[in-house]
């Protein structure tokens, strides 16, 4: 008798444990759906002549993705979090970021409380956490992203191998940073990526600023003089005309600061970044092609659930191609729900001079920078979309 009540007592002891250890343990499925139908005015057809286009485009405005996140308390202050994030295309269900299962985010750490996060995996870079919130990409995504997005202030690019680390805000001020190992037997600095950021909020006004600076693993192996495409920790981020002459760069460095401040319904912002394109003996350029962008945005919360928003961009290439890129972007987005909303996005954006390997220059609104599509020196855009969250 004595030895069955404390084998039920044990039971009900372990029982207690596990629901114990269940309810300090989260996993939550999550994801974003965004599809438009857009019309561009100006772009390349088969046979090279300028025509329009009439297309499905989806990720307007965020990229769709699903995904996985996860904590455990280990008490103390300390969690086990762990996130896995698939991207995809809704149009032709295609996995997204050159076909990987979790190519958006694939990571896992500790977060404290009281020293911060220590993450190691496949990851956003510290500009994407730090300064691209301050920018217009926040409203209108790509559309209010620099021309091919030359200085990922879009997030086109993810870290693989990444070691970050967040340190706790403190007095309004948040710093990151992080290092991605290339693995190169021998050559340790081989297709390495390390990038820092700081970022400071007070009265609402906020100020970010970062650099990265990422190495071409390609570069680093004897080829003859014979010029290899890009390889490194870093994806390459060379899917349009407006960089793809300088996919075999030793190596790139952006810096990026942007500020916005907040007033009742209206949010003021401006940035600036600099990208730079380093070339080696063996690549198809000879000299450093630098890309400058500036930009300002506004946008007016007209009601709780309707917003507009519009923002001027100038970018200006610099080096073996000399361009300039002028871009207007303008947006309205009403939310039916707190997780669905409609929205509208019209862009012009005209260039002159000319690209690596690209004479003279194209405009590339209506790609993005995501395809190798173009037309003429103006494009404009127009997309009607909608966004579900959940």
């Amino acid at each position: 008798m004595k030895e069955m009540r404390l084998g039920k007592v044990a039971v009900a002891a372990s029982a207690l444990l596990c629901a114990t250890a269940h309810a300090q343990s989260s996993v939550t499925l999550y994801g974003l759906i965004d599809e438009s139908v857009q019309y561009v005015h100006n772009v390349a057809d088969p046979g090279g002549k300028n025509a329009n286009r009439v297309a499905l485009y989806n990720g307007n405005i965020q990229g769709n993705r699903w995904g996985l996140r996860g904590a455990e308390d280990l008490g103390g202050g300390v969690k086990a979090v762990f996130v896995l994030e698939s991207g995809f295309n809704i149009n032709n269900g295609q996995l997204g970021q050159g076909g990987r299962l979790f190519g958006r985010q694939a990571y896992l750490g500790l977060d404290s409380a009281n020293y911060g996060r220590l993450t190691v995996g496949r990851q956003y870079d510290p500009l994407v956490d730090l300064v691209a919130p301050l920018t217009g990409v926040t409203f209108g995504g790509s559309s209010f992203a620099a021309p091919g997005d030359i200085d990922n202030n879009d997030n086109n690019s993810r870290v693989s191998n990444s070691i970050k680390v967040t340190f706790p805000k403190l007095y309004g001020v948040q710093f990151e940073g992080m290092y991605a190992l290339g693995g190169t037997a021998g050559q340790t600095g081989s297709g390495q990526t390390w990038a820092v950021a700081g970022a400071y909020s007070v009265n609402g006004l906020s100020i970010g600023a970062g650099y990265i600076s990422a190495d071409n693993s390609a570069s680093n192996v004897p080829r003859a003089n014979t010029p290899s495409p890009w390889g490194g920790t870093i994806d390459g981020n060379f899917g349009s005309v407006v960089n793809s002459g300088a996919k075999t760069a030793k190596g790139y460095d952006i810096a990026s600061i942007a500020l916005s401040y907040l007033t009742g319904p209206v949010t003021l912002g401006a940035r600036y970044s600099n990208a730079r394109y380093i070339p080696d003996a063996a690549s198809s350029f000879r000299s450093t092609e630098v890309f400058n962008t500036a930009a300002g945005f506004m946008t007016y919360n007209v009601t709780s659930l309707f917003a507009v928003g519009g923002q001027y961009n100038y970018t200006h290439a610099n080096g073996p191609a000399r361009a300039d890129y002028h871009q207007v972007s303008l947006g309205a987005d009403y939310l039916l729900s707190k997780r669905t909303d409609l929205y509208l996005l019209g862009v012009y954006q005209h260039a002159s001079g000319n690209q690596i390997g690209v004479s003279p220059a194209a405009a590339t609104a209506g790609d993005y920078g995501y395809t190798s599509a173009f037309g003429s020196h103006t494009q404009e855009i127009a997309s009607a979309g909608i966004r579900h969250k959940f």
